[in-house]
């Protein structure tokens, strides 16, 4: 069955922690990260897509206190080629630590508005992965605006990261 956004299943993705990583104020964090030259002309990418969140946001008193649910398109520009070459995750960036702080972020998360939710999601990621080219997509699923059915959502990015195409 298709979810509040039309995402389908979520699963628990964790892995064991991998060679290079530590803990990090209850995080783990890459100790050493391989990313490519800003003056590279071709970049790898791993992206999440459709990572549902419920969340405590909204400008709204009944937004806050009942939550909702959003949306959450994020893409890591970075160098694949060790990893693909040695089969080797310690080369790599271990999504399931993003899925797993995301979550986390989005049960302790009270404010207003989804910029400042959008900032706290990149605060998050780097924090775990450091100074890594990142965008992102986060969408609000059901805006309660009288007569609108449709999606809001915002694209942020750091590090000269490009949000995930549509």
């Amino acid at each position: 069955a298709a979810g509040p956004c039309g995402a389908r299943g979520v699963g628990d993705l964790s892995l064991s922690t991998p060679r290079g990583w530590s803990h990090c104020g209850g995080l783990r964090r890459r100790t050493s990260f391989v990313h490519p030259s800003r003056s590279s002309a071709l970049m790898d990418a791993i992206q999440i897509r459709d990572l549902e969140l419920w969340a405590h946001v909204g400008v709204l008193e009944q937004e806050r206190r009942d939550g909702q649910w959003f949306c959450l398109d994020i893409q890591f520009q970075l160098d694949l080629s060790s990893a693909a070459a040695a089969d080797d995750l310690s080369t790599s960036l271990d999504y399931s630590l993003a899925i797993q702080a995301l979550q986390r972020l989005a049960r302790e998360i009270c404010c207003l508005t989804i910029e400042h939710f959008s900032e706290q999601v990149l605060d998050r990621l780097q924090e775990l992965y450091g100074p890594v080219p990142i965008g992102l997509r986060l969408t609000k699923c059901s805006a309660p605006v009288p007569g609108f059915r449709g999606l809001v959502a915002v694209e942020r990015s750091r590090g000269g990261g490009m949000p995930p195409t549509p």
